[in-house]
């Protein structure tokens, strides 16, 4: 371990293609608390850790050299949440009109898992705890 660097993870920013549609898919589908939004970016508070939604646009200057890679390249990336009946979160998900990608499918690895994404491609998944396959 590197001296000084904790293992916590604070923020994680995720580059967005249209803020505006963005946080209201947050809004609409997670019971997260915006602790900070302006014209380009959201904040919310999952726990103890923060999703920062930041239109892509503004996203450069935080990478630099490398590119900010644009959503139609696909998936980089898995969000995974913990809940306690995925059946029932895909459910409440369907009705506010989030299409899953996958699932609900058993994991050899011991979770039931589903998968959806957000307006710019990221990609949510809820993981039920169940016995090993």
């Amino acid at each position: 371990m590197v001296d000084g660097l904790p293992s916590e993870v604070e923020v994680i920013s995720l580059f967005v293609d249209d803020i505006t549609s963005s946080k209201a898919f947050y809004a609409k589908v997670f019971a997260a608390e915006t602790v900070w939004a302006d014209d380009v970016s959201s904040v919310l508070k999952f726990g103890g850790l923060l999703i920062n939604l930041l239109d892509a646009s503004r996203a450069p200057p935080l990478v630099e050299p490398l590119p900010v890679g644009p959503s139609s390249a696909g998936a980089r990336a898995l969000l995974t949440i913990r809940v306690a009946d995925v059946d029932a979160v895909c459910s409440a998900l369907g009705a506010v009109g989030v299409d899953l990608l996958n699932g609900p499918i058993d994991r050899p690895w011991g979770r039931r898992t589903a998968a959806f994404a957000d307006p710019s491609g990221h990609v949510w998944e809820i993981a039920q705890v169940i016995g090993r396959t």
